[in-house]
């Protein structure tokens, strides 16, 4: 008898061990790599130190948590491109580029691929994946659950607005916790029985815009305590550390909306069966070198992995790319990889039980932009980027240095005094590759101060076509020293190295004349992830 309750009990764990694991997948907007948890890992000062995030913390503490994350693009639509199929932003045809994005059918994405395999699928909020027949071409809502309401996605706008109707802060934001709970029990109900699931939560608050001075009045964060703490390009003054405090307190707000998931799990008794997965699509919005920007400030992310069955505690410093995520999610499924997948799963970064480098293959991620808004530049040319980020090293390609970074803005004279509020409010004002914001405006108020003429130029001044970064000793990349002698065979090194590597997986801006990207429609050959325009001519020159 005993012998049989003994296998009875080995043939339910073997069971138990070919199940499919859920996936809980937290992506967030514009949120880059602030959690509490890396300040432990850090030996410069940092906004980690500031931020409080114990739900997210309590993941990277359980699971693993990601030095070396970065997107594969700066900019939401190109981003996630990348992460739901696997492949290059620049081999998602026009799925790469934010306006007039459309989605081709012929490329898999993780969520459907999982769907097909069994998988329960669901999402809140922002987009997640490209619609099934009959549904919106990219980001329908065939799977959405969010009936109980969204307004987590402006949470400090709505915790105000029930302030200002006499509900307390905490009560306020409750209120909306209970959404994010509800949305998710929709979800979990509508499971069939048995089936594994894949949930995507993807709240845009931390995305512009929020209330100024929210980070103080919703969150305690006292715009003081940045003080020294900010990144070397970011002026240290009141108006960027209050801004910033109040970017913190939306990061905050996301990290309180993990917790109210991860209590549901364990409440449903799914925690132990479920791999949850922490992210976001690029660095912080309105803030020079952020977002639509190739430094570490605009394309390193944070990555928190828990996964049941694996120790907790680990810090791993294996260059990943969000990328990764596509097959690692399909090899969790069950599912194969498709042909034109770029990415490389790190289910087994994951299952080595390891810290620090896992997989030393795993030592360089390729980042890239072509073109985030659509009237940044007369014709909607694009500024096209590739950079190539190594140990200690970061190198930038600018294919179109006589272009502005961030867009142009021509009534820019040293006599024109900008609308404060325009600026402050209004993205497209100047310069509208950058979100409109209060440390925006501020700086080009400031543009003629000597004192911050570096900084504003940082921020959008034209740039030459390579920047060199030793981040060994200018972690902020501050210092370009591509023109200096005693670093031109690094310079050189990095730059063969970068454009190989682009032309061996099929990265148009290299491999085609015309290159697509620079003509509407931007129309891409995505199945062998070639331009559908003609190949180079010999002579012929870019």
């Amino acid at each position: 008898m005993r012998s049989l309750i003994c296998l009875l009990a080995f043939a339910a764990s073997s069971f138990a061990a070919d199940k499919p694991l859920n996936i809980l997948f937290c992506f967030a907007d514009d949120w880059g790599r602030y959690a509490s948890e890396y300040a432990k890992h850090e030996k410069f000062p940092s906004p980690n130190q500031v931020v409080k995030t114990p739900n997210i913390d309590r993941i990277a503490r359980e699971g693993a948590l990601f030095s070396r994350a970065y997107v594969n693009a700066p900019s939401c639509t190109p981003c996630r491109s990348a992460l739901n199929s696997g492949r290059y932003f620049f081999n998602c045809g026009r799925a790469a580029i934010l306006n007039g994005a459309v989605w081709d059918p012929a490329i898999p994405s993780f969520a459907l691929t999982l769907k097909d395999k069994g998988y329960h699928i669901g999402k809140a909020y922002k987009v997640w994946s490209p619609g099934e027949p009959g549904d919106a071409p990219f980001g329908g809502q065939a799977h959405a659950y969010q009936k109980h309401g969204g307004r987590c996605n402006q949470f400090s706008q709505n915790v105000e607005k029930l302030m200002k109707e006499g509900v307390a802060v905490e009560d306020a934001k409750n209120q909306i916790y209970a959404e994010v709970r509800g949305n998710f029990d929709d979800f979990l109900k509508a499971r069939p029985k048995g089936a594994p699931f894949l949930f995507w939560h993807g709240p845009t608050n931390v995305h512009r815009k929020w209330v100024k001075g929210s980070g103080e009045a919703q969150w305690g964060i006292q715009p003081d305590s940045l003080k020294g703490k900010l990144p070397k390009h970011l002026p240290d003054v009141p108006e960027f550390r209050e801004d910033f405090g109040s970017y913190l307190g939306e990061i905050q707000a996301f990290d309180a909306q993990v917790g109210v998931l991860v209590k549901r799990l364990e409440e449903e008794g799914e925690l132990e069966n479920t791999i949850i997965v922490i992210s976001g699509d690029h660095g912080a919005p309105g803030f020079p070198g952020g977002k639509c920007n190739l430094y570490d400030f605009g394309v390193n992310v944070t990555l928190a992995i828990r996964w049941p069955g694996q120790p907790g505690g680990r810090y791993i410093d294996d260059f990943v790319n969000l990328m990764d995520l596509a097959p690692t999610f399909m090899e969790i499924g069950g599912a194969k990889i498709p042909p034109g997948v770029n990415g490389k799963s790190i289910v087994s970064v994951m299952k080595s039980g390891k810290s620090g480098r896992v997989e030393p293959e795993r030592d360089y991620v390729i980042t890239g932009r072509e073109r985030h808004v659509s009237i940044a530049r007369e014709g909607n040319l694009p500024y096209p980027q590739r950079a190539l980020r190594k140990d200690g090293w970061l190198y930038i390609h600018n294919f179109k240095p006589e272009r502005m970074p961030m867009g142009d803005y021509k009534n820019l004279t040293d006599s024109f005094t900008p609308d404060q509020d325009s600026l402050e409010n209004n993205t497209y004002e100047a310069f509208p590759d950058m979100d409109s914001s209060p440390a925006k405006a501020w700086l080009i108020a400031h543009r003629n101060d000597s004192q911050y003429k570096w900084h504003f130029d940082y921020a959008f001044a034209k740039r030459p076509q390579e920047e060199l970064y030793d981040l060994s000793k200018d972690p902020d990349a501050t210092i370009n020293i591509a023109a200096e002698p005693a670093h031109a065979a690094k310079k050189a090194e990095m730059a063969a190295e970068l454009m190989g590597k682009l032309k061996a997986v099929g990265d148009p801006r290299v491999t085609q004349d015309p290159v697509p990207f620079e003509l509407p429609p931007f129309t891409l050959d995505t199945k062998s992830g070639e331009a559908g325009a003609k190949k180079k001519g010999k002579g012929k020159k870019k």
